[in-house]
């Protein structure tokens, strides 16, 4: 509240001494908040005609909400409505009547709480009422610098005991670490001779570790060299015995294996001739058997057909049909190379899709056909065996490890008898040539695939 300047009040409507009176500083904090606590407690007795219309929604407050919240706007009312404050100073000459008569006879009693005294004559404004607002005001800080003289007198006295205790403290607890100090240089003295006398005993331990460990050592060494010679004699003894079980082993299969391969050659062989022999019949359309007397009159037999026959009809090597007609030869065999087929047709596809993919198509083909089919795969780089069931019709074989699809496929080849037709299908020439060489007919394996498009 800073608007103590302007000097209007009682004595402006009357003529009074004090309308020309003014406050050369502002209100010191102690008396304005007399000034707002007076102010509120004669608010009450107020009609709410008689109070200012920016006062009137604080008139059901209690007084001390009505200091807090209308403090500002109470003090700017008796500044700007004179009216107003002459009624505020005729409640407190009811209320106050001895120190309100005492200010407006200029005597204002000696006992009197100065910020009061300064309050009331604010409010009544009598007769230099600026003047007791500033002696009230100097009277104020004089008071509190007094008590703050006062409180910093017993601050120093409470510091220089708490000083003295603290020197005292610090005496004794010197005095303490003085002697906890001695203390512990005598025990760190004895502790030095044990830690000497413990160095001396770890280095005579140490040195007698250093020969045992050397001692031991050199019978790991003996150790060592006995195991190693034992297990290089174990070792040679394993692979003699290896080698004679694997010699008894081959034996054992040769004489196991020997008779039922041949056999089986021979076999084959034979449906393969008779299979021949009919399908020949079929296509020279020969009437039934009989016996005629030209029938035994030497001549000619006519050929068997081959896979080296198909070529020369008029078919293209690209022609699917061409492997409709090798296939219809009496016990064919169709020995794929399978990731040379599935990496030319779909090779974005992974590996174990390509391999569905195309052992689908074959097993469709195969039983279409009746041709015998053998589908070969690379497994020299799998890390483990592939997991698949082999569709019907269709055998499914993976190359060893550190053998190639076309070293297995050859040796397909090679196994079955001379005579038999057997296709081979691979885009590779070097297989090709190889499968040729040992009586198979190579195809390129887009003719597989436009073959299976059609299926």
């Amino acid at each position: 509240m800073e608007a103590e300047h302007t000097g209007g009040g009682a004595g402006d409507a009357d003529g009074s001494p004090g309308a020309e009176e003014v406050l050369d500083r502002p209100l010191p904090e102690g008396v304005r908040r007399r000034v707002v606590a007076l102010v509120a407690d004669a608010f009450g007795s107020l009609t709410m005609a008689e109070l200012p219309p920016q006062l009137r929604q604080y008139a059901r407050f209690t007084p001390s909400r009505r200091a807090k919240f209308a403090g500002n706007a109470m003090a700017a009312a008796l500044e700007s409505h004179p009216l107003f404050r002459q009624r505020v100073g005729e409640r407190l000459r009811e209320t106050r009547p001895e120190i309100s008569e005492a200010l407006e006879s200029g005597s204002p009693p000696a006992a009197a709480d100065p910020a009061e005294v300064a309050a009331l004559a604010y409010i009544l404004r009598p007769a230099g009422w600026a003047k007791l607002v500033a002696a009230a005001g100097e009277e104020v800080q004089r008071a509190r610098a007094e008590r703050a003289e006062e409180e910093a007198g017993r601050e120093v006295r409470r510091l220089r005991e708490e000083l003295a205790e603290a020197r005292s403290s610090a005496r004794a607890e010197a005095d303490r670490a003085r002697a906890e100090l001695e203390s512990a240089r005598k025990e760190a003295d004895v502790l030095h001779r044990k830690l000497r006398s413990a160095v001396s005993d770890v280095r005579r331990g140490e040195a007698a570790l250093r020969k045992a460990a050397a001692e031991l050592e050199a019978v790991r060494a003996a150790a060592a060299a006995e195991k190693a010679a034992a297990d290089s004699e174990a070792r040679r003894l394993r692979a003699r015995l290896a080698e004679a079980e694997s010699a008894l082993e081959a034996g054992r299969r040769a004489v196991r294996e020997g008779r039922s391969v041949e056999d089986m050659r021979v076999r084959l062989l034979l449906d393969t001739v008779l299979d021949a022999a009919q399908g020949l019949r079929r296509e020279l359309a020969l009437p039934p058997p009989a016996q005629r007397p030209a029938d035994t009159v030497e001549a000619v037999e006519p050929g068997r057909m081959t896979p080296k026959d198909i070529a020369t009809r008029a078919l293209s090597e690209t022609d699917p049909a061409l492997l409709d007609q090798l296939l219809a030869l009496p016990q064919a065999h169709l020995v794929v190379d399978g990731y040379n087929v599935t990496k030319t047709g779909y090779p974005t596809m992974p590996l174990d899709k390509q391999r569905l993919r195309l052992l689908g198509g074959l097993a469709v083909l195969a039983a279409q056909t009746g041709a015998e089919m053998t589908c070969v795969f690379d497994g020299a780089e799998l890390a483990a065996p592939v997991l698949l069931a082999p569709p019907r019709g269709v055998r499914v074989l993976f190359s060893k490890p550190g053998q190639t699809a076309d070293e297995l496929i050859r040796r397909l080849v090679r196994a079955e008898p001379p005579g038999r037709p057997v296709v081979v299908v691979s885009a590779d020439r070097e297989v090709a040539d190889g499968v040729a060489r040992a009586g198979a007919r190579p195809v390129a394996s887009t003719l597989l695939l436009k073959r299976l498009a059609r299926t």
